[in-house]
């Protein structure tokens, strides 16, 4: 394999493996050849390296996005938005957008879907952004996206 397609194949790699690993692995796929087996292996394993990182003996623990989104105080309230946004979709397939005269059921299971995950999201925050922060925020930004998904439809439905 030549230079140039072997530093392309290590940028799949996260910099904190590059920076341990790059430079011999690079030497490793210039000897090696280059077929389609070998490409696609490579770059399987620098994807994967993003999600579960190889650990090196004595070396620290890494907390990587894998284990963190894992964690039931991360999926709680992201299943907890996506029910409430059934509850609203459910409620609009039988009743229609037309605004009821008194909250219904859907409304009150909405509310309670909302309120009830906002302290789960805090002791998720709590622990995990001083121990891994920048997986921590992606799945921060994954439950704020499911949170605003189950939101749409009641602002957007004036409800």
């Amino acid at each position: 394999m030549k230079q140039r397609p072997a530093h392309l194949l290590t940028y799949l790699y996260p910099r904190r493996w590059r920076d341990r690993y790059g430079k011999e692995f690079e030497e490793l796929l210039m000897d090696e050849g280059s077929s389609m087996r070998t490409l696609l292996n490579v770059s399987w394993a620098g994807l994967k390296e993003h999600f579960v990182p190889t650990q090196a003996p004595g070396e620290e623990c890494l907390v990587s996005f894998g284990v963190v989104v894992r964690k039931p105080s991360a999926v709680i309230p992201i299943a907890m938005s996506l029910a409430a946004l059934g509850v609203v979709l459910a409620h609009l397939a039988i009743a229609g957008p037309a605004p009821q005269a008194d909250e219904g059921t859907a409304a009150h299971l909405w509310q309670l879907l909302m309120a009830a995950q906002m302290p789960l999201l805090l002791f998720f925050a709590i622990k995990w952004l001083p121990r891994a922060h920048r997986q921590a925020l992606y799945v921060v930004g994954l439950q704020a996206a499911a949170l605003a998904a189950s939101m749409a439809p009641v602002f957007l439905l004036k409800w």
